[in-house]
């Protein structure tokens, strides 16, 4: 370590940066003022320089006394070091570090962080409701949206009245259910009729609210007595269709249909008579006379 002695009378030059808010937060769209203060320095124009780091990597903001890359159109400094962005968007979170050379100074290099927080207010959700379920049986509704910043929470609404995170505390009927906050999900371990509904969600953060369109979600009766007289009902028909074929075969009714009328038949020829091909002729000739 060095130790600095200041003696009495005499002045330390040694350029230093402070801000007024290191940690600014803005919603998307808006303007942010990244504040860097020259606190004290003797050096007439010291260099300022602006580097944004995100994601690991670095890259120049203000360099050169020019604003670089996206920033040319969209930001601007002011008071000589701190850095105005315009129209900011969800890629300006980051850090940006003011950085101030002052050749004059004895200590002749300051710098500072600012941690910009870009809040985004969330999407329209999307959800997910069954339309039916039997009583009794377990249901899954799902409400997710990504584009939210910082992420969003969710709250579950059955006929525009809110869900509480804890079944226990619905005093409305004897629903069993748990809802995550921060998936989204509502499950019903056993649903009852009471829970049948229009259903919807609403996805919250610092920077707003976006709510889906309500579902529908009906709970029914299961018909164990009419399931069973269906099927039985089917396996009647069945046989009886099945005792039809049988009837029906039996009486020949499927058997192959024989030709209506004789057969023809070649004309068989008349003793007696040949009939030979000669190359002259096109067609047979008579050969020999009838034998009486």
């Amino acid at each position: 370590y060095y130790l600095l002695f200041v003696f009495p009378g005499c002045r330390l030059l040694a350029v230093e940066l402070t801000s007024s808010n290191t940690k600014p937060v803005v919603q998307e769209f808006q303007s942010v003022e990244l504040s860097c203060i020259i606190k004290s320095t003797v050096t007439p124009d010291p260099r300022i320089e602006w580097k944004k780091i995100r994601n690991g990597e670095t890259s120049y903001v203000f360099f050169d006394n020019k604003m670089q890359g996206d920033f040319v159109t969209r930001a601007e400094i002011l008071s000589r070091t701190s850095l105005v962005i315009k129209n900011t968007t969800r890629m300006d979170t980051a850090t940006y570090r003011c950085e101030v050379a002052a050749p004059a100074d004895t200590k002749t290099i300051d710098e500072i962080n600012i941690q910009l927080t870009v809040q985004v207010k969330p999407m329209t959700p999307r959800c997910s409701v069954p339309k039916a379920v039997p009583v009794g049986k377990s249901a899954s509704l799902h409400c997710h949206e990504n584009e939210g910043f910082p992420k969003s929470t969710y709250s579950w609404y059955r006929n525009s009245e809110p869900l509480s995170p804890d079944s226990k505390s619905t005093k409305s009927h004897n629903s069993s259910y748990t809802l995550n906050p921060a998936t989204g999900t509502l499950v019903f371990h056993a649903v009852h009729k009471g829970d049948t509904g229009r259903y919807s969600c609403i996805a919250t953060n610092e920077a707003g609210f976006a709510k889906c369109e309500e579902q529908e979600m009906e709970v029914y009766d299961l018909n164990i007595g009419g399931i069973i007289g269906g099927v039985l009902v089917v396996l009647a028909v069945l046989v009886l269709i099945t005792l039809g074929i049988c009837c029906a075969y039996r009486r020949g009714y499927f058997a192959n249909g024989k030709e209506s009328g004789e057969s023809y038949k070649t004309p068989a020829k008349p003793d007696g008579v040949n009939y030979i091909r000669t190359d002259d002729e096109g067609d047979f000739r008579h050969k020999s006379s009838f034998v009486i």
